[in-house]
């Protein structure tokens, strides 16, 4: 029961990792291909966790905290970078 309602939100995070990455390609604002960034990077953390728990590996995890600390980084430099124009 519980691998099948993990197996139903790696669907749901996939879907949404799509929609996202069709908005960072589409997008006619650079804010928007901003945001979509970010939104791809929190699904890819959601999945990386996700494959954590169903290979049940703690490792895993470390991963995405890296991940998701570098891709926070990544947001804010290029937010500074598009407001004040370093």
């Amino acid at each position: 029961m519980a691998n099948t309602l993990i197996f139903i939100a790696i669907s749901i995070t996939l879907l949404s990792l799509l929609i996202s990455l069709y908005r960072f390609i589409a997008g006619p604002e650079k804010a928007n291909r901003i945001i979509a960034f970010d939104v791809m990077s929190v699904s890819t953390i959601a999945l990386i966790a996700f494959i954590s728990v169903l290979n049940k590996r703690i490792i895993y995890l470390d991963v995405a905290l890296i991940y998701g600390i570098l891709g926070f980084i990544g947001v804010l430099i290029i937010a500074r970078y598009i407001e004040k124009g370093l």
